[in-house]
């Protein structure tokens, strides 16, 4: 099986390096970038320990292919969801799409063009770039993967296509919970650690940014009530001080995106939750979410 890996910031260089070093035929497509030119990239990841995984890895243009046959994986930003799908949709409306994306609502642009396996990955493993051709990358847990839009009939087959050594993958029968859980952490670590300007690890080293997460939290588990999901907030704290304690010196994905001028993800974040709260009459129970929100977008705008 092909594997088509959409995005080639740090998460899909990891992803495409783990691949390759377990016999895949992996393809590398530039997401921002379709200037139609293929080459081949030597890429390497840091783990911890000073471990290294390094491996060649071909680059290529959306625009060169006619027919992505195989399997499609996407790790670009999310806002862009919605003309990718345009793009893909004469491409590979059969094809198993895989997305490898934070957010809520994230996978509605792929069913409303009507994609046949719409596949959601919730990623539990951070990556950060430190030059054009290394990435450091730390695993946190497997990464379920559950079906949005088809049966679980191939759902075992993808996992065990993309699960490696080094970057695992899981299946899971009931992802929406978990893509809930992850999103409402993402709330968190995605707007108070680019607003004060630090690493992830601050929510278990400082209890005052940790009271503020709590608030965040337990407005956003408010929502997500509201929408059927059973959640508990002691158990999104739990995750947020886990994540936090295995992230020192690690910054987040909106962090990066804000310090390279980069449009970030807050949309399908804290607007999102926003959004959804509004549609409830529940728009004043979430305004920290929302003023936090505000502010990335502004902190955002000014540094592009």
């Amino acid at each position: 099986m092909k594997i088509y890996i959409i995005g080639a910031g740090a998460i899909g260089k990891t992803l495409a390096v783990c691949l390759a070093l377990n016999g895949k035929d992996v393809q590398l497509i530039r997401g921002s970038v379709d200037d139609g030119n293929t080459y081949k990239e030597k890429l390497t990841v840091k783990l911890k320990a000073e471990q290294e995984l390094t491996a060649e890895v071909a680059f290529n243009s959306l625009s060169n292919y006619s027919e992505l046959n195989g399997l499609v994986i996407l790790t670009t930003k999310s806002f862009g969801n919605r003309e990718l799908s345009k793009k893909l949709v004469s491409k590979a409306i059969r094809t198993p799409i895989v997305i490898l994306q934070n957010g809520l609502g994230i996978e509605q642009p792929f069913i409303e063009k009507g994609f046949k396996e719409v596949y959601r990955c919730v990623l539990f493993a951070t990556s950060q770039s430190i030059s054009k051709n290394k990435v450091r990358y730390k695993p946190v847990a497997e990464s379920p993967i559950g079906a949005i839009r088809q049966n679980s009939t191939f759902l075992d087959k993808i996992v065990e296509e993309i699960d490696t050594p080094d970057f695992r993958f899981v299946t899971e029968k009931y992802i929406d919970k978990i893509i809930w859980k992850k999103a409402i952490a993402n709330c968190v670590f995605n707007s108070i650690c680019p607003l004060l300007e630090v690493d992830n690890g601050i929510f278990h080293r400082n209890t005052e940014a940790f009271s503020l997460a709590k608030k965040i939290i337990a407005e956003c588990v408010l929502v997500s009530s509201n929408k059927g999901i059973d959640l508990e907030a002691k158990e999104i704290e739990d995750q947020v001080i886990s994540i936090s304690k295995m992230s020192d010196g690690q910054f987040i994905s909106t962090l990066q995106d804000i310090r390279s001028k980069r449009e970030t993800e807050i949309d399908t974040l804290n607007f999102e939750i926003y959004s959804m709260a509004k549609q409830m009459n529940l728009g004043l129970q979430v305004q920290r979410t929302k003023l936090l929100g505000d502010l990335i977008k502004i902190k955002s705008g000014l540094n592009r």
